[in-house]
């Protein structure tokens, strides 16, 4: 079996404009031509949140490609993100998709992966790790539950930063994608069987070797890039969708 896994993150479905979410969900259609497995690195949707008896509204469409994915046999491996890190039963019973909260190690594409979103990673995060650990512990999320969706599910929506970023351009950085990339270099030379660390967030799409045979990866994102990244036992790239085959 050929062994070819397709990279995305950073999509923020319900708050990209709507030519961006067109154009993945187009390229989810064609998935096949690029990969064999799916990884999906956190921020698919601005906004994930599944109560005992609800799930939000407004992202059939790609929850019904997704599946369609797994029906057709392609496994898709889901990180939660900060903005989607409350997946659950739905995701995995529903729609078919293996769901990660935290880092994990996986192969992938032939290689020895370390997979995190990369929200809360690296020393200049710690402020921010306290509101993960409270946003994601149990008694976090049970409080949450006792919001009525009609006011929690908005409430969130606004709090998000996404449509300020799509407005301010692919040409402002953030810090986050240095301090990421050197966090990468820490994963890689704490961990001699790592061979490819794997990280969204920042929004810049970037593959490194920091070593030889030895790779820091990042998918980049849909607000900006459209971009996405293919593993292989052979190579590491990057392509931006640029639309669908004509015929």
């Amino acid at each position: 079996m050929s062994q070819r896994t397709l990279i995305v993150s950073d999509i923020h479905l319900g708050a990209v404009a709507e030519e961006n979410a067109r154009a993945f969900l187009a390229f989810l259609e064609e998935a096949h031509r690029w990969g064999d497995e799916l990884l999906i690195n956190g921020d698919l949707f601005d906004f994930w949140f599944e109560y005992g008896q609800v799930i939000p509204r407004g992202q059939l469409d790609v929850l019904v490609r997704l599946r369609h994915l797994v029906e057709g046999g392609m496994p898709i491996l889901f990180m939660g993100g900060n903005h989607d890190a409350w997946g659950g039963s739905f995701l995995r019973d529903e729609v078919g998709i293996d769901v990660l909260t935290e880092p994990a190690r996986r192969c992938i594409g032939g290689r020895r992966a370390y997979i995190a979103h990369g929200d809360g990673l690296g020393p200049a995060d710690r402020g921010y790790r306290v509101l993960r650990w409270a946003a994601r512990s149990p008694a976090g999320r049970g409080l949450f539950r006792w919001i009525h969706p009609d006011l929690g599910l908005p409430l969130a929506r606004l709090a998000s930063g996404t449509r300020r970023a799509q407005a301010r351009g692919a040409g402002v950085e953030s810090p986050r994608a240095t301090l990421l990339a050197k966090h990468a270099a820490e994963v890689l030379a704490a961990h001699e069987d790592v061979d490819l660390v794997v990280f969204g967030h920042s929004h810049r799409p970037e593959a490194t070797e920091l070593a030889p045979g030895r790779f820091y990866l990042n998918s980049g994102d849909w607000l900006h890039h459209n971009s996405f990244a293919v593993v292989t036992p052979d190579e590491i790239r990057l392509e931006a969708y640029r639309g669908s085959r004509a015929g």
